[in-house]
């Protein structure tokens, strides 16, 4: 499994101004609409019921949301880059500006297991992280999340 098999170039984009939590999960709602043609307020209510059993602010500005839903057949994945740092409460006490949301569908065990890992994996690379929030062009946010892996497998 590959971030590229699971985050779409369209999938990736990069927010203004995100006034709360709510706020960002509809905007990851969406964009799991426009990226995968996904019903917004189911995202948004799984993301929210999730979230509602422990914060998934990692720490170090990254937040990793996740759900499952029914209407998915394979794991697909959220990115967003937030211009100005929210309160998510994660476990650093430290706002969040890099976002990575995973939406799995419901019977995916061990594939979302594995994608979490391989997500958490990319956003505690701290390189990436900082390439990341220095940039702007979602294409470009894109490739610096999928080609260290491509360049890896060759």
């Amino acid at each position: 499994m590959q971030l590229a098999d699971l985050l779409r170039s369209d999938a990736v984009r990069v927010l203004g101004g995100c006034s709360s939590k709510k706020r960002l999960f509809h905007d990851l709602g969406a964009v799991a609409e426009s990226a995968y043609g996904l019903d917004p307020t189911t995202v948004i209510d799984a993301l929210i019921e999730r979230e509602g059993l422990g914060p998934t602010g990692v720490g170090h500005g990254i937040a990793l949301p996740h759900a499952r839903l029914k209407e998915i057949d394979s794991v697909r994945g959220v990115f967003l880059r937030l211009e100005k740092p929210l309160n998510f409460d994660s476990v650093d006490r430290q706002p969040v500006d890099l976002v990575f949301a995973l939406l799995a569908p419901e019977e995916a065990g061990v594939e979302h297991l594995k994608a979490l890992a391989l997500v958490s994996r990319t956003m505690r690379n701290e390189d990436i992280c900082n390439k990341l929030r220095v940039n702007a062009n979602p294409a470009t946010l894109h490739t610096l999340l999928t080609e260290r892996e491509s360049s890896q497998a060759a």
